[in-house]
């Protein structure tokens, strides 16, 4: 009986060690758990709360973007992350020790230390991939891996990495856009930039303000977007429209207006003009055996700015070449890292820092 009992123990500790890997992004951070699958998709924020000078936290994720834009005076809800890269480190370990554990939740209570795969923007610094690295380990990782995020979006979106044929990933999130030329597990060229999901969301409130001199909060730009919003005008796109509530800035009282698809369109027109120009910069600087393949295979889109109407349609448009969204365009990045995780054929993809 004893010797039974001692088995028991050992194969609970090596089934806690649940590893981990993650899409820490600026919108949304997606965890997947070893052997699982994805566990959580929920928003990057923290609320914190003051009291007596002090910091603590308040929520985490969904709860605290429930709070975002209507909070008192002494709880404040913070994105520790923007643009891809860390700019809170406090509120951002606290953010991901939660994440951690509650994507442990339902394993065994000793689930200490595991491995984490983590994702980051291709073309975060050095001190930004550090900063990184030290939030998970002091939330509590034990051995931490870092991968770039075109790499782990074209893993997730099942292109042929491993093999000599190139393939372009276009992964649109929150804060950033990561366009990566992929073959043998490398990124042959990769280009970020800092245009993504939120800034579509602040064209979409300085329009309103600009145009109907009313101001909007964040979560009510995210809404519109996400219920009308396009990459560009359609022949239908004047009769779709929502219901906008904010407060007018002349009176100081709340007002509602209602806003078209087609103003939608013009109010992103910037953003999305600079994700095309992201795209292009990368074909333009592709070799061009890898480019004869992308010819060939086309581009795929992934994250959650893949998911703007008619965006797929642009870039084809402009780039002449076939674009294609991935399967669960949002989860792409965690399903890819999660590979790199489980499966040896994928360890080439990670980075040493």
């Amino acid at each position: 009986m004893g010797g039974h009992s001692a088995v028991n123990m050992g194969s609970i500790f090596r089934f806690a060690s649940r590893d981990i890997a993650i899409d820490l992004g600026t919108a949304n951070t997606v965890v997947f758990v070893k052997g699982r699958g994805i566990v959580m998709n929920e928003p990057s924020v923290v609320a914190m709360e003051w009291q007596n000078g002090l910091r603590k936290v308040r929520a985490v994720g969904d709860d605290a973007k429930l709070m975002m834009g209507k909070t008192p005076e002494n709880i404040k809800t913070i994105r520790p992350l923007r643009a891809g890269v860390i700019a809170d480190l406090e509120v951002a370990e606290q953010m991901i020790k939660h994440f951690i554990s509650k994507a442990q939740a339902g394993g065994s209570r000793f689930s200490s230390n595991p491995e984490v795969v983590i994702s980051v923007p291709s073309g975060a610094t050095s001190v930004e991939r550090r900063a990184i690295r030290d939030a998970v380990s002091n939330a509590g990782a034990g051995k931490v891996s870092l991968i770039d995020e075109p790499m782990a979006a074209a893993i997730g979106a099942g292109l042929p990495v491993r093999d000599p044929i190139g393939s372009m990933v276009v992964d649109i999130g929150g804060g950033t856009t990561e366009v990566g030329v992929i073959s043998l597990q490398g990124l042959a060229y990769c280009e970020s930039a800092r245009v993504g999901g939120d800034k579509m969301d602040e064209a979409i409130a300085s329009y309103v303000r600009r145009n109907y001199n009313l101001l909007i909060g964040e979560g009510t730009a995210e809404r519109v977007k996400m219920e009308i919003g396009s990459a560009k005008r359609t022949p239908e796109s004047d009769d779709i429209t929502t219901y906008v509530r904010g407060r007018d800035v002349a009176r100081g009282v709340p007002s509602e207006i209602v806003l078209t698809q087609a103003q939608v369109a013009d109010a992103v027109a910037e953003p999305v003009a600079r994700i095309v120009h992201v795209v292009r910069s990368a074909l333009e600087h592709t070799q061009p055996e890898i480019a004869a393949d992308v010819i060939d295979a086309g581009i795929t889109m992934t994250g959650g700015g893949s998911l703007l109407r008619e965006i797929s349609t642009v870039i084809e448009y402009e780039t002449g070449l076939p674009v294609t969204v991935a399967e669960s365009p949002l989860d792409c990045v965690a399903l890819g890292a999660g590979q790199a995780l489980e499966d040896p054929t994928y360890r080439g993809a990670l980075l040493a820092i």
